[in-house]
C-alpha cells in the first residue's frame, strides 16, 4: 500500500514539474514568435541601439529603456545588497532573541506589501524628499533605485539568513578554538561557507528589481529618453511595456513584445550567471 502511494505521488510530482516546464516553454514560444518578427521589421540594430522611441512615427529604439533598467537595477543593488547581507548577518549571529521576535516578522511583512503600496510610499515620501534636497520634480533614477533597494531587502535578507544558518556550527566553533573573536569567526569562517546561498539571495533580488513595474512607474519619471543623470527621469523596459500596451497596435504592439523578449533575455542571462557563479563558489 505504501509503495502504491509513493508511486502515485511520484507521478503527481512529475506532472507538476512537467506543467511548470510546459508553462515556461509556452511563454518562450509566445514571446519569441511574436517579438522576433517585429524586431526584424524594425531592424535589430535600430531596435536595440536606437535612442529614439516615437511610436507615432514608427521609430522604435529601446536603448534608453535598456539603460534605464540597467541603471535603476544597479542603483538598487548598491542600496539593497550591503544592507540586506549585513542585516542577515546581524539577525543570524548578533541579534538578541527578544529583538529577533520583532525584527523577523517586520521583514516578512515587507515581503508581503504590494508593489503599488511601495510606489505610493515612494510618491509621498521619497519623491518629495528628492525634490527638496536635489531640486526638480523628484521623480528620477535615484528615487527609483532607492525604492527598489528597499523592495529587494526582504528577499536578500531571508535567503541570506537561511544560508548563514545552514552553515555547520563547527566552522564557527573551530574559528573560536583557534583564537578568533566572535566577529572574525562570523565574517571569516561562517560567511565564506554561506557565499553560495547569499549569492542566490542577491540574484533573486536583482531579478525582482529588474522586473519591477508598478512602483518604478510611480517614481521614475517615465521619460523615454537617454538617461542624463541620477536625478533625471528614466523609463525602464517594464514601464515601457505597461504604459503603452493598452493602446498599441500592429508594429507598435510587436515592438513592445520584442521589448519583453529583450527583458526575458536579461533575466535568462542573470539566472545563467548565477548558475555559473554558484558552480564556481562550490568548486
Amino acid at each position: 500500500m505504501n509503495k502504491a502511494k509513493e508511486q502515485i505521488m511520484h507521478v503527481v510530482f512529475l506532472l507538476s514539474a512537467c506543467a511548470s516546464i510546459f508553462c515556461v516553454a509556452m511563454i518562450c514560444v509566445f514571446l519569441f514568435a511574436n517579438g522576433i518578427p517585429g524586431m526584424a521589421k524594425i531592424g535589430i540594430f535600430k531596435f536595440l541601439a536606437g535612442t529614439t522611441w516615437k511610436p507615432g512615427n514608427n521609430i522604435f529604439g529601446i536603448l534608453p529603456m535598456i539603460l534605464g533598467s540597467i541603471y535603476v537595477t544597479a542603483g538598487a543593488i548598491i542600496v539593497g545588497v550591503p544592507i540586506g547581507i549585513l542585516t542577515a548577518v546581524f539577525m543570524s549571529r548578533f541579534c538578541p532573541k527578544g529583538l529577533y521576535r520583532v525584527v523577523k516578522p517586520a521583514i516578512d511583512l515587507l515581503a508581503g506589501i504590494p508593489s503599488v503600496v511601495y510606489g505610493f510610499f515612494g510618491m509621498v515620501v521619497i519623491v518629495p524628499a528628492m525634490s527638496a534636497v536635489f531640486g526638480g520634480s523628484g521623480k528620477s533614477m535615484a528615487a527609483a533605485s532607492l525604492l527598489l533597494g528597499i523592495m529587494i531587502l526582504p528577499t536578500i535578507i531571508g535567503v541570506s539568513e537561511s544560508a548563514i544558518n545552514a552553515v555547520p556550527e563547527s566552522y564557527y566553533e573551530g574559528s573560536l578554538a583557534l583564537g578568533a573573536s566572535h566577529e572574525r569567526s562570523v565574517f571569516f569562517a561562517t560567511l565564506p561557507a554561506a557565499k553560495s546561498g547569499i549569492l542566490a539571495g542577491v540574484i533573486l533580488g536583482i531579478g525582482r528589481a529588474i522586473g519591477e513595474t508598478m512602483a518604478v512607474i510611480m517614481v521614475a519619471g517615465n521619460q523615454a529618453r537617454m538617461p542624463k543623470g541620477v536625478f533625471e527621469g528614466v523609463r525602464t523596459m517594464t514601464a515601457n511595456i505597461v504604459l503603452e500596451m493598452g493602446y498599441a497596435t500592429d508594429l507598435h504592439r510587436e515592438a513592445l513584445i520584442a521589448t519583453a523578449v529583450v527583458l526575458f533575455v536579461f533575466i535568462l542571462l542573470i539566472n545563467l550567471s548565477f548558475s555559473a557563479l554558484s558552480r564556481k563558489a562550490e568548486a
